[in-house]
């Protein structure tokens, strides 16, 4: 595995972030925020409203993702897939009680304006999972590249890649990242 990014990742990190207006900046942050306090808060029957109906949600290890290979831990090709994966969640799952605390930033706009009317986004992400008794430890480390859509005069997820740093996964992946 290569340690160094992509020759395509690199020229995307060296662009400079497009001009948009604060109220946009405020309004993409706002939608980060509301994003991991749902999932921290045990919301999940809320986390598909973050996404567009025709989404694509992917958690995919880096070393897949500098390769260009197309194989997923997690993917979902609608918000009605995410539904499914909330019932599993909710319902049909069972699994010892912890929390999580999803930290994410900074925010990077990548591209603006676009022919499809998207927005490109960047943003580191950890999450750390706690045990009632035990130390609270780090789950998954990464970056979303996300892609942003209005609809339905909200900011959502057209597009949600989630692609974490190491080559194996703690435990099960059960919750969304």
């Amino acid at each position: 595995m290569s340690a160094a990014p992509s020759a395509a990742a690199a020229a995307a990190v060296r662009r400079a972030a497009p001009a948009v207006s604060a109220e946009l900046r405020f309004e993409l942050a706002d939608l980060y925020a509301e994003y991991a306090a749902c999932l921290d808060e045990g919301r999940f029957e809320e986390w598909p409203d973050f996404f567009t109906e025709d989404c694509t949600y992917k958690i995919v290890p880096r070393e897949n993702f500098d390769r260009g290979l197309p194989l997923c831990t997690v993917w979902a090709e609608s918000r009605g897939m995410l539904q499914d994966r909330v019932v599993g969640i909710t319902q049909t799952m069972m699994y010892q009680p912890h929390y999580w605390r999803h930290l994410v930033g900074p925010l990077r706009i990548r591209e603006a304006g676009g022919g499809d009317g998207a927005i490109g986004m960047e943003a580191n992400y950890a999450v750390f999972r706690t045990m009632p008794d035990e130390p609270s430890e780090v789950f998954q480390v990464g970056r979303y590249l996300d892609r942003i859509a209005r609809e339905d005069g909200r900011l959502k997820f057209r597009e949600k890649l989630c692609v974490f740093d190491t080559l194996t996964i703690k435990n099960s992946l059960i919750y969304p990242i």
